[in-house]
């Protein structure tokens, strides 16, 4: 969810996971299962200002297995590669970082062409960079965009790129956020099916979804379309006392997730792929914090 990522401030560092791991059930406390998914954070949540290598290296350290990027960026292709192989570190893939300030359901056809574009360089950094997905917003839906011509629009653009992605082998993963489109794994589904293509599925966020429905219920309905996870976590209670955008504010283990029934719902339709935390970042101690708290909830 990127609705604005750099300007939602969610938790800050965390003095330890004991209340997380203490909040969960006994059995995803134990660490006797082994772990099915990899892991993997946004590299914007990396508070250290060195190089690219030594943030690859930080988050190898603190236990993660790979990273999510935004493109079109400025991130060096030769620098990025250097890394990944220094570190061992794997780029899961990448997030259009154009798709709200140029949706592909905006009136203006410049901009949808724009738009289009910047998912274009997306898909080509995806595939340089050894990512399989893009992630991306389809549409957004507001008082000068109808729901069905975010439909009809966003729809359009993306069957002008699916040969892109055929040829580059990165799939277009459509995520929910709160953008006032596709509100139901109903309406999700049928988004991704009428394209008829390998090459379009769903990235499912978590913890978007829990102010309206249930996580759970999502992923059995989405089934083999969900490509890729964001984690996070979402209180009912601090949005109903403190505003919608409060909700965001708590930590993995602490929220309305209830994870051993979307870890189950996972292992039901066959996921074994990456969860990337999507949570606010910072340095050494909080990036392992964030990393235990995923072993637990995911166990």
């Amino acid at each position: 969810m990127e609705f604005d990522r750099r300007e939602l401030v969610i938790a800050g560092a965390a003095g330890g996971v004991a209340a997380a791991l203490g909040a969960l059930p006994a059995s995803a406390q134990g660490a006797a299962s082994p772990r099915r998914f990899k892991k993997a954070v946004m590299l914007g949540m990396v508070q250290h200002h060195g190089p690219l290598l030594e943030r690859f290296r930080l988050l190898r350290d603190c236990g993660f297995d790979g990273v999510e990027v935004d493109s079109p960026s400025d991130l060096r292709t030769e620098e990025l590669l250097a890394a990944k192989q220094a570190t061992g570190l794997e780029v899961e893939g990448t997030v259009d970082s154009a798709h709200w300030s140029k949706p592909l359901s905006d009136p203006d056809p410049r901009v949808r062409d724009e738009g289009r574009a910047a998912l274009l360089r997306s898909i080509e950094d995806c595939a340089a960079w050894g990512g399989t997905s893009v992630l991306l917003v389809p549409a957004v839906v507001n008082e000068h965009v109808a729901y069905d011509e975010a439909w009809e629009r966003s729809s359009a653009e993306i069957k002008q790129v699916l040969a892109a992605a055929e040829r580059a082998r990165v799939k277009i993963a459509i995520e929910n956020v709160w953008n006032n489109f596709l509100l139901s794994p109903l309406e999700a589904a049928r988004y991704v099916d009428q394209f008829q293509s390998p090459w379009v599925g769903w990235h499912f966020d978590v913890g978007n979804v829990i102010t309206y429905g249930w996580p759970e219920q999502w992923i059995r309905i989405l089934g083999a379309r969900i490509l890729k996870l964001h984690i996070k976590e979402y209180s009912r209670k601090k949005r109903d006392e403190l505003g919608r955008w409060k909700g965001f504010e708590v930590e993995l283990g602490e929220g309305d997730n209830r994870w051993p029934e979307v870890v189950k719902a996972l292992r039901e339709i066959g996921y074994d792929g990456w969860a990337t935390a999507e949570v606010g970042g910072g340095e050494k101690e909080r990036l392992l914090d964030i990393s235990r708290r995923m072993d637990a909830i995911l166990a």
